[in-house]
C-alpha cells in the first residue's frame, strides 16, 4: 500500500507539471488583430501589422481584390484603399507572411505607410471596419509568438529590453538574450534535470522488475552535483546583468560646498542642480540618467553631510546617507583646498573624509571613487604633492584631481568612472549569458533549494528526493515558460527501453478493468471484446500485457507482473473516481 500511495502521489505531481505547461498553439479565439508596430508620433515610415486567420482578407481588402496577391516575404508597392468607400488612403509597401513562418506563427501582413498621424489613423480605421479584425492589446503580438513556440519567456524579455535599451551595453546584452543565449542555457539545464528525474523515477518503478542497475543513481548524483555547481556559479555574478539592465546606482556624496552639484552638472552636461557658494543649497536628492561609456548610470546628487539644526537640511542629510547605503558606486567629493599642506597627512585626511560618508562595513563593500575637486585653485606644487601621496597609498580607493569649473582632469576622471562602472556591469559579450531579471534569480534559488532537498533525502526516501528534482525542473520551466511531463516518460522509455517488447492494454472507458495478455503471436493485434462488443482501448509501451478477470483473480502470470498490474488498476479506479480526463490516464497507461 505504501508503494501504491507513492505512485498515486506521483500521478498528482505529473498532473501539476502538465498544468504548468504553456499552450504551444495560437489563441483559441481565432481572432485577427492589428496595431501600429512602429510607435506613436510623426515619422517617415509607419508599420501596421496584422496577424491571424483573416490577414488575407485584410490584405486583399486594403489593396484591391483585383490586384495580384503579394509573394510571401517580398515587398510590393500598392495603393492602400478603404475597403468600403474605395478612397485611396496612401501608397506604400505591403508584405505577406504566411504562417507558421512569421513572427507570431500565424498568417500575418504588414503595411509600410507614410508616418503622418492622419495616414495612420485612416489605415487603422479601415482595418477596424473589417469583420473578424480587432485592435491588438498591448504585447499581444509577442504573446502569440510565445504561444506558437517562436519565443520563450527569456527571449520575450530580451526583446522588451532591446526595445527599451538606451545605451550600447544594454543593447548588446538585450540582443544576446533575444538571440536565445540565456534560454539555451536554461533549456540545457532543464534537459539534464528531466533526464535525471526520469532515471530516478525509472529506478523507483522498475528497479525490481526491469533490472535497472544501481549505478544509475550514482550517475544521477554526479550530474546533479555538476548542475548545482553551474547554477550557483551563474547566481554568483554580483548582479551584473541586472545592474546593466536597470542602470548603475551612483551617488555623489561628501561635505557641503565640495562641488557635488557642479560634478552632477558636468556629467550630465546641463544645469540639472543649483550651484551656489552658500553651504547647504542642496536639500533633497537630485537624480538624472547619463550614459557613461555605453553603460547606463543613475546619478544622485545629495545634500552635504554635516551636523545642522535646520530640520529640512537634517532630513536631506538623512536621505543622503540612505542613498549611499543603496548605491552601487559612491563618488566621494572632497574640496582639495581643505587638504593638509603636509603630504604625510593627506592620506589620513582623505581616509577621514571617507569615514564621514561611509560606515566601516560600507567602506569595505561599496565601490568608491575619490574626486578631489577645485584643482584649478591649487598650485602646481600642491598638485604634485597630492598625486605623490596618492601613489604611495594602497589603502585608498582610486582618486582623481578634477576641476568642475575648468574641466581640468575631466578625461582622467571619466576614464576612471567608466572603468568602475564597467567592473560593476561586466562585459555583456564575453563569458556566459548574464542573469538579467530578478524573477530568474528567484526561480534559480528555488532550484538550488530543491536540488539540496534531493541530496538530503537521497538515502532516506528516494520518492522525496525525486520530488526535489521535480521542483527544480518546474523552477527552470517557469523561467523559460516550457514545462512538460511527457518528456520525462519519453526519456524513461528511450534510456531504459522499458516495455520495448512488452505492452500494457487497458480499457479506460468501460466499467470493467481488463488487461489482456497478447504476447502470443497468434493473438497479437486482435481486437479486445467484452460481452461480444469491441471496447475502446488505451495502450502504451510501459508494462507487460496480462489478463485480469472481473474478480481480480490472476492467471498465467508471475507474482511480480500480477502485483504491478494490480497497482495500476488501483490507480486507474482512483483516477476514474476523480473524473480524470482520458488524456491524463493515457499519459500513465
Amino acid at each position: 500500500m505504501r508503494r501504491a500511495s507513492t505512485f498515486l502521489a506521483k500521478i498528482v505531481r505529473y498532473c501539476t507539471i502538465t498544468r504548468c505547461r504553456p499552450i504551444n498553439v495560437g489563441p483559441d479565439s481565432g481572432e485577427t488583430i492589428f496595431a501600429l508596430s512602429s510607435g506613436q508620433g510623426k515619422c517617415g515610415v509607419a508599420v501596421i501589422r496584422v496577424s491571424g486567420p483573416a490577414s488575407t482578407l485584410a490584405l486583399r481588402s486594403l489593396t484591391g481584390p483585383s490586384q495580384s496577391f503579394p509573394t510571401p516575404r517580398k515587398a510590393l508597392l500598392r495603393h492602400i484603399i478603404h475597403p468600403h468607400s474605395e478612397e485611396i488612403l496612401d501608397r506604400g509597401l505591403v508584405f505577406w507572411f504566411p504562417g507558421p513562418h512569421s513572427f507570431t506563427g500565424e498568417d500575418s501582413a504588414e503595411f509600410h505607410i507614410h508616418g503622418g498621424p492622419a495616414v495612420i489613423s485612416g489605415v487603422l480605421g479601415a482595418l477596424g471596419s473589417l469583420p473578424s479584425l480587432r485592435p491588438a492589446e498591448a504585447g499581444e503580438f509577442t504573446r502569440r509568438a510565445f504561444h506558437a513556440g517562436k519565443l520563450d519567456l527569456t527571449e520575450v524579455e530580451g526583446l522588451g529590453d532591446l526595445i527599451h535599451a538606451e545605451t550600447e551595453a544594454q543593447r548588446r546584452q538585450a540582443l544576446r538574450q533575444m538571440a536565445g543565449d540565456l534560454g539555451r542555457l536554461y533549456h540545457d539545464w532543464s534537459h539534464h534535470l528531466t533526464r535525471c528525474l526520469a532515471h530516478v523515477e525509472a529506478f523507483i518503478d522498475f528497479s525490481e522488475d526491469e533490472l535497472i542497475e544501481d549505478g544509475v543513481l550514482n550517475q544521477v548524483d554526479e550530474s546533479l552535483s555538476q548542475l548545482l555547481q553551474e547554477i550557483e556559479e551563474h547566481l554568483s555574478d554580483e548582479r551584473k546583468g541586472e545592474r546593466l539592465r536597470s542602470g548603475v546606482q551612483v551617488v555623489i556624496a561628501g561635505a557641503t560646498n565640495a562641488g557635488k552639484s557642479s560634478l552632477l552638472n558636468l556629467l550630465c552636461q546641463r544645469p540639472a542642480a543649483i550651484v551656489s557658494p552658500v553651504a547647504g543649497t542642496t536639500r533633497d536628492v537630485v537624480e538624472t540618467c547619463v550614459d557613461i561609456g555605453g553603460f547606463p548610470v543613475l546619478l544622485s546628487d545629495t545634500a552635504g553631510l554635516r551636523d545642522t539644526l535646520d530640520s529640512v537640511e537634517r532630513e536631506g542629510v538623512r536621505r543622503a546617507r540612505e542613498r549611499v547605503q543603496q548605491a552601487d558606486l559612491a563618488l566621494v567629493v572632497v574640496d582639495s583646498l581643505q587638504l593638509p599642506r603636509d603630504p604625510r597627512h593627506i592620506v589620513a585626511h582623505l581616509d577621514g573624509q571617507l569615514g564621514e560618508v561611509l560606515s566601516g562595513q560600507q567602506a569595505s563593500q561599496l565601490s568608491c571613487l575619490l574626486v578631489l575637486n577645485k584643482s584649478d585653485l591649487l598650485s602646481k606644487e600642491q598638485c604634485r604633492s597630492i598625486q605623490s601621496a596618492l601613489r604611495e597609498s594602497s589603502d585608498l580607493p582610486p582618486a582623481c584631481l578634477l576641476s568642475c569649473h575648468t574641466n581640468g582632469g575631466v578625461n582622467g576622471f571619466l576614464s576612471a568612472l567608466k572603468n568602475a562602472v564597467q567592473i560593476l556591469c561586466g562585459d555583456p559579450l564575453t563569458g556566459g549569458p548574464s542573469l538579467t531579471q530578478a524573477r530568474h534569480r528567484a526561480h534559480l534559488m528555488e532550484c538550488v533549494r530543491s536540488l539540496t532537498q534531493y541530496r538530503q533525502y537521497r538515502d532516506v526516501d528516494l520518492a522525496l528526493a525525486a520530488e526535489g528534482v521535480r521542483l527544480a525542473l518546474i523552477g527552470l520551466g517557469r523561467i523559460t515558460g516550457r514545462v512538460g511531463a511527457e518528456e520525462i516518460l519519453d526519456i524513461i522509455f528511450r534510456d531504459f527501453c522499458i516495455g520495448k517488447d512488452n505492452n500494457l492494454l487497458l480499457n479506460v472507458s468501460k466499467t470493467k478493468e481488463i488487461v489482456v495478455d497478447f504476447r502470443r503471436g497468434h493473438t497479437q493485434h486482435l481486437p479486445l471484446t467484452i460481452d461480444g462488443a469491441v471496447v475502446e482501448r488505451v495502450s502504451s509501451t510501459k508494462f507487460l500485457w496480462v489478463h485480469i478477470s472481473d474478480d481480480l483473480s490472476w492467471t498465467t502470470n508471475t507474482a511480480s507482473l500480477a502485483k504491478k498490474a494490480q497497482r495500476r488498476l488501483y490507480f486507474l479506479r482512483k483516477l476514474r473516481q476523480a473524473s480524470a480526463p482520458p488524456a491524463i490516464m493515457t499519459t500513465f497507461y
